[in-house]
């Protein structure tokens, strides 16, 4: 699949917002922590991808009610919906210079009803885009970093109206963080975040 760019100025890639917040001391101080033990970019945005993928846990595997959407929020609480990691991972690797972009599948909801859209990230190396998915694994689900070969949670089956979206947002996309930004708690945001964008 080819990745679209939203915006052809790969230096929106690297910029902080309200839900990328990379300029925040939490944000800051987590990306020097996992820079110190990194021997170059590469070994970082691993780094980085790993500590999202396993030290947060995506709270509808733990039960966590709690919604989060701010990268900073992410970290500091340790919990968040993919989304919500997917902001955390990028926020993390744009905070050391790796440009990073939002991107989205449309999948089949597990208990059969419906479709939601799940949040990955894309980072940027030798000049091409490579998609991570740092949701967290489980019996199951077993996704890796990777620039050779995606290594995603879910492979999309187009025969079932599941696709792969290929733009990449340089901004998280508005409906799913308008969702994300009213929500009370978890319950609630999985009655409103998107079937399809």
């Amino acid at each position: 699949m080819r990745l679209i760019q939203n915006t052809p100025d790969l230096s929106a890639y690297l910029r902080a917002d309200e839900a990328i917040d990379h300029e925040h001391s939490v944000v800051r101080d987590t990306a020097a922590r996992l820079a110190r033990g990194a021997s170059d970019s590469y070994a970082y945005a691993q780094s980085a991808y790993e500590f999202v993928r396993d030290a947060i846990p995506h709270s509808d595997d733990s039960g966590d009610p709690r919604v989060t959407w701010r990268a900073s929020d992410v970290l500091t609480r340790r919990t968040g919906v993919c989304h919500a990691k997917a902001h955390a991972l990028a926020a993390l690797l744009r905070a050391e210079d790796i440009p990073a972009a939002l991107c989205y599948q449309r999948l089949a909801l597990g208990d059969g009803a419906g479709y939601g859209v799940h949040g990955l990230v894309a980072v940027r190396f030798h000049g091409a885009w490579h998609r991570q998915d740092p949701r967290g694994n489980k019996p199951g689900v077993d996704a890796r970093f990777s620039l050779d070969g995606e290594r995603l949670a879910w492979t999309p089956d187009p025969e079932s109206s599941e696709m792969d979206y290929p733009v990449l947002y340089a901004e998280p996309h508005p409906v799913v963080l308008g969702a994300l930004k009213a929500a009370t708690d978890r319950s609630q945001l999985g009655k409103t975040l998107p079937t399809a964008l």
